[in-house]
């Protein structure tokens, strides 16, 4: 395979802009922990609800070029906002509960190579022996700073606890791994497609169907419906994750994903893994273990060697 390049002036905004995804995605880990009492599926809804509401005004001052979307666009928005969006969280936050963070975090780690490995058998990608070195370097990262959040784990939930969350982090590793590559073909075909209008389009798309799972669902036993024991809390962190998770991260994801190859914006994704060991930690009050610290240098390390691959 022939080695292709990237002058700077895609390649820095471009980083810019999947690390600034990466740090309003890395929420979404720790949201579920701050509101442990609530179904994972609620969490689900609420984000992509308030996700929805917050694109309603974006979308009439952006009316003019939403009105140039097809019925294609159209139907790529709600493809996306289903599979990558409801689907994609709910068996994360899902996961997250069941297994407790490190075992969901270990397993979503792993997007940064499945992604780039899977992509780079597509269009846009380099030779093998650049590739590698970079995802190597990730993936013992990922395994350092997992060993030790594996370690910390006290036994506390059941082992079909653990397996059934481990399942259902698998299939949000599936869902995340199809979501950046369908969503940047569908853009790099475009570039006339601006990346506020298309986050703003797939908001549009997951309003309706946040509200109709929200409608579907039961209301669960010993569980004040709808907005649970804590609800100010409750409201307060699906407007964030609505307006930072998923309107602004997906604007700087779509940006990021029009200006990189995917082989590459998908070594980005570390961006996510990275901001969630962050926010975890501050969670927590505590710092890093000696080897999670290392993990993180490497992971750190990988992505610098990644860029520098595509240059």
């Amino acid at each position: 395979m022939k080695s292709k390049s990237l002058p700077a002036a895609a390649l820095l905004p471009g980083v810019a802009c999947a690390l600034g995804a990466g740090l309003a995605w890395g929420l979404v880990f720790v949201v579920p922990l701050i509101l442990i009492d609530y179904p994972p599926l609620l969490l689900a809804v609420g984000r992509y609800l308030a996700f929805g509401l917050i694109a309603l005004p974006l979308a009439l001052r952006d009316r003019r070029r939403l009105g140039q979307l097809d019925r294609k666009d159209w139907a790529r928005a709600f493809e996306l906002a289903l599979i990558g969006n409801l689907l994609y969280y709910g068996l994360l936050a899902s996961a997250i509960q069941l297994a407790d963070a490190p075992l969901p975090t270990m397993l979503i780690g792993t997007l940064p190579i499945v992604i780039a490995v899977c992509a780079n058998f597509g269009r846009g990608g380099i030779a093998w022996r650049r590739l590698l070195p970079p995802l190597t370097v990730v993936a013992l990262g990922i395994l350092l700073v997992n060993r030790h959040e594996l370690g910390r784990l006290d036994g506390g939930r059941s082992l079909d606890d653990y397996l059934l969350g481990g399942l259902f982090a698998v299939g949000a590793v599936a869902c995340w791994a199809w979501y950046p590559i369908r969503n940047a073909a569908w853009l790099q075909a475009r570039p006339q497609l601006a990346s506020g209008t298309w986050a703003t389009a797939q908001g549009l798309a997951t309003l309706p169907l946040a509200l109709l799972v929200f409608l579907a669902m039961p209301a669960p036993a010993d569980f004040t419906w709808p907005l649970g024991p804590q609800p100010a809390k409750f409201i307060g962190l699906m407007l964030l994750l609505g307006l930072s998770a998923s309107w602004l991260g997906t604007l700087l994801w779509n940006r990021a994903s029009s200006l990189l190859p995917t082989a590459l914006s998908g070594q980005l994704i570390v961006f996510e893994t990275l901001a969630a060991l962050a926010y975890a930690y501050t969670w927590r009050g505590e710092w890093p273990a000696p080897s999670s610290a290392l993990g993180i240098a490497l992971l750190v390390v990988g992505v610098l060697l990644g860029v520098r691959a595509f240059r």
